[in-house]
C-alpha cells in the first residue's frame, strides 16, 4: 500500500484548489481564485503559484501510477 508523504498531501490540497479555480473561471470567465485567497500578487508569484499546482497535478500522476503497481 501507498503510504502518502506531505509533498503527496500539499499536492492534493493544491489540486483541488486547481481544479475549483478552473471551474469559477469556467462559468464566470473573470473571477481568479487564486488572486481572491492570495490578494493581489505580483504576476511573478501569482505564475509560481500556478507551477506548484502545475508540478502538484504531476506528482498526483506518478502517484496513482505507482498506486496502480
Amino acid at each position: 500500500m501507498y503510504k502518502f508523504n506531505l509533498f503527496d498531501k500539499v499536492s492534493f490540497v493544491l489540486v483541488i484548489i486547481g481544479a475549483i479555480t478552473w471551474c469559477i473561471f469556467g462559468l464566470t470567465a473573470d473571477f481568479n481564485l487564486i488572486r481572491c485567497i492570495f490578494g493581489n500578487l505580483s504576476p511573478v508569484l501569482e505564475r509560481i503559484i500556478y507551477i506548484l499546482i502545475g508540478v502538484s497535478g504531476m506528482n498526483l500522476l506518478v502517484m496513482a501510477i505507482k498506486v496502480k503497481k
